[in-house]
Parts: structure tokens; sequence; C-alpha cells
């Protein structure tokens, strides 16, 4: 029976508390504990690779062919249903890692692919090959999507080829860490900033003039521009920029029906990533998600398939669709 003052229900309180404190310090103390943190988490259609992967680092701009284990961009258990039917698309940075994994599926779905990358034309006959026995035709561009004539060629090559564009998925990105600010030189933030974002830009006017109702743009955004990183002080600005020229080329666009979009992966087993850590890091890649592991660019490429697709998003412009592996921000 409660006390005047209600002494005996708070007791009764804190003692139930007591008891389910005791309960979960039993559970921390055996190891016991059912929340899944034991380990990766593999929750799509087969095992990914997950840390500790094996030390290494390859040299800027990074083959896909050198990377151990070679990145999964098939994607076997995706069935394609011709979503992209009939279409003409550009992928940047299309060679390898998620340019890659998208322009095979984009293939799968029906659509021609041109796939501009800077020199790495051993990854791009790969992606090549790969594109064809999907049965369509690919075009390999290589340049440097900072020059704007560069970039204006490559639109209309494309255009020559296929006969129209479609959808452009700017991809193409340079990415080097430093420990400060100071450390970052002139030449540094200006190869990241031209290279991200006005590569960006750069592709996007030329495509607009053979873009037309249905048509879409897929910008690749990270979740460093959603949450920053202190060591990508750069490269975390060019891709905050990126999610806002998204925005604003949407509302820009939308009377056109040109939609626009953006992904944003967090860390994906990309040539990216150990073309500029250092090993130890290198072999501890994606443990902060909230999967403890990176995504494979597989994992990726189907976000880029549903916002180019009409059929599936016809009323979705503008967004940044995350793609992390969880809610939070990892190193």
């Amino acid at each position: 029976m409660a006390t005047q003052n209600g002494k005996a229900d708070v007791e009764d309180v804190a003692a139930k508390q007591r008891k389910i404190q005791q309960e979960i310090d039993a559970l921390d103390k055996s190891g016991k504990s059912s929340s899944g943190e034991q380990g990766a988490v593999q929750a799509g259609a087969r095992a990914q690779p997950a840390p500790p992967l094996p030390k290494q680092h390859l040299a800027k701009p990074g083959n896909e062919s050198d990377l151990n284990p070679r990145p999964n961009f098939l994607a076997p258990d995706y069935k394609g249903s011709g979503k992209l039917e009939g279409m003409s698309a550009i992928v940047t940075g299309g060679d390898s890692g998620i340019g890659r994994a998208v322009a095979v599926l984009f293939a799968r779905e029906g659509a021609d692919v041109a796939i501009v990358y800077l020199n790495e034309h051993g990854d791009a006959e790969e992606t090549r090959q790969h594109i064809e026995r999907e049965g369509r035709r690919c075009l390999c561009i290589p340049g440097d999507v900072k020059n704007a004539d560069f970039c204006r060629d490559a639109v209309e090559r494309t255009v020559r080829e296929f006969g129209k564009l479609d959808v452009l998925v700017n991809n193409a990105a340079f990415q080097l860490h430093a420990e400060s600010l100071e450390d970052i030189t002139e030449e540094h933030f200006d190869e990241t900033m031209r290279t991200n974002i006005y590569g960006y830009f750069h592709m996007a006017k030329a495509a607009l003039p053979h873009l037309k109702n249905g048509s879409s743009i897929i910008n690749t955004g990270s979740e460093t521009g959603l949450f920053g990183s202190p060591k990508l002080l750069d490269y975390s600005t060019t891709k905050g920029a990126i999610h806002a020229f998204t925005m604003s080329l949407a509302t820009n666009l939308v009377s056109r029906g040109i939609r626009v979009n953006a992904v944003a992966p967090g860390p994906v087993w990309t040539p990216l990533n150990p073309a500029d850590s250092d090993e130890e890091k290198v072999s501890k890649f994606g443990s902060g998600t909230d999967m403890k592991r990176p995504a494979q660019p597989e994992e990726v490429s189907p976000a880029y398939v549903f916002l180019a697709a009409p059929v599936c998003s016809g009323f979705i412009t503008g967004v940044i669709l995350p793609v992390m592996g969880g809610v939070t921000g990892s190193a």
C-alpha cells in the first residue's frame, strides 16, 4: 500500500528499474546480447566482403583491376525488366566502381551506355564488354571532365552514336585526404573543386539541349556532403555543393519535365578510397557504418536505376537518396 506521499510506489519503481539494469548488465558481461553487433550485417541477396580487408594502397587514379578483393558489380540476382528500354545514357566515371555497376544495370534494363573516364583504359574495356554482354551498345570516351570542350564533345559523340540522350549520371570524382586545412594546397583544392563540381556543371550544361520531358540527371553525392568529414575537407565541400546543385537544378528544370536527383552513398568498395587512404585504414574501411562493412557497387547501383526510370520515379525530383548502410555518417 502506498503511503500518503507515495513513497512506497516510487521505491517499487526504483527497484524495478534496478532489476532491469541488472538483467542488461548480466547480458553485457556474458556477451550474449542479440543486438547483432558481433560482426558485419548481411541483409542483401548475397554475402559481401567485410573488414578486415586486405591492406593495400593504389596509385591515382586507381584501377579496379588492382583491387583485392575485386568489387562486386554484376548484381547477379538483379533481373532486368525493361525499365530503361530504348534509352541512351552517359555515366561519367563509368569505367569502375559505382559508375561501372550503374552502367551494367542500365544496360540490363535496356539502355545504351556511354562511359566517360580519365585514362583507365583497361577498366573501361572490361566495363564495355559487360555492357555488350547485356545486349546493349557501349561507347568509351576518355577525357577530363574539368574541360568544358571535352564535355560538349562527349555529349555530341554519344548523341551521334545512339541518336539521343535520356539520362546523365554525373559520377566522376577526385578525392585525396589531408590532415588539416593547412595541408591542402591550392593545386589540391582546385583539382577537387574543378573535377567534382565543374565537371558536373559542364556535363549537365552540355547534356541539357538534348534532354526532354521524361529525361533525368542523377548526381553522385556522398554522406560526407551530409555529415562532413574531418580529413576530407575539400571533398566534403564539393559533395555538399553537389547536393545543393541537385536541388536547385531540379527546381529550375521541373517545368521542362526533366528530373534531377542525387544518390548519397556511404563507404563503397571502389578504387577511390584505396587510392586515397593508407593501408591500415583501408583494411578497416566501412567498419564505422551501422552494418559494419562497406557497400559493394552492386548494392548501390539499383538506386540509380530507380531514379533514372520514369516508371519508378516519375514524381520524384530534387531528392538526395542516402545509401549509407545505416542512418548516421561513418569515418
